[in-house]
């Protein structure tokens, strides 16, 4: 399948809203990706596909998270995080990515996790600021996103998890997880 075509097919199984919100994030990964020397097709492929399964009927997701062994814990949190295991699972099964880099960008863009790759803050990162976003403090993210991927995660994070308790809503582990990484690697250098 070329770009054009899956293309064409991820954006028929979307609103047009939510479409204008993947090439928002398919341009700012790509500017990322060669602001922070990424592979710029790798992270525009991760983008397209990264909301491929994200209005899929949830017992659809149920049944693939649980027929096909996906990350089962997911079940117990927010259907709003099914649609990134999924979607990782449909780039591969359906659109033929092989790419691991990829497919783990598309799983980890809504979660995070411990030692996310450039390629994973990339494209989490540039779902979290792509121009069509609007919410308090998104402005301060996309000017950290010009010094450092990780100082911009962090931020991001710390706005979804302040998000979430705000709502008394549980948060995802991994997410805690993910940004504790961030912040002992700020601290290490690494």
């Amino acid at each position: 399948m070329n770009r054009e075509q899956m293309i064409a097919s991820v954006k028929s199984q979307m609103p047009e809203r939510r479409w204008l919100h993947t090439e928002g994030v398919m341009k700012t990964a790509v500017l990322l990706a060669e602001r922070y020397g990424e592979d710029p097709g790798k992270a525009e492929l991760a983008a397209i596909l990264h909301d491929v399964a994200k209005y899929w009927p949830i017992a659809k997701m149920e049944q693939i998270i649980r027929e096909q062994k996906l990350n089962g814990m997911l079940l117990l949190y927010d259907k709003e995080l099914w649609h990134a295991e999924v979607g990782a699972w449909v780039a591969e099964q359906e659109y033929g990515v092989t790419d691991i880099g990829v497919l783990d960008a598309i799983r980890y863009h809504t979660s995070g996790r411990i030692g996310m790759t450039k390629l994973d803050k990339i494209v989490c990162l540039a779902d979290y600021m792509e121009p069509g976003r609007d919410f308090p403090g998104v402005e301060s993210i996309r000017e950290l996103s010009g010094q450092s991927l990780e100082q911009a995660l962090i931020a991001g994070f710390d706005s979804t998890i302040s998000f979430l308790v705000a709502k008394g809503k549980r948060i995802f582990p991994l997410t805690v997880d993910a940004r504790n990484d961030l912040i002992e690697q700020q601290k290490t250098g690494g």
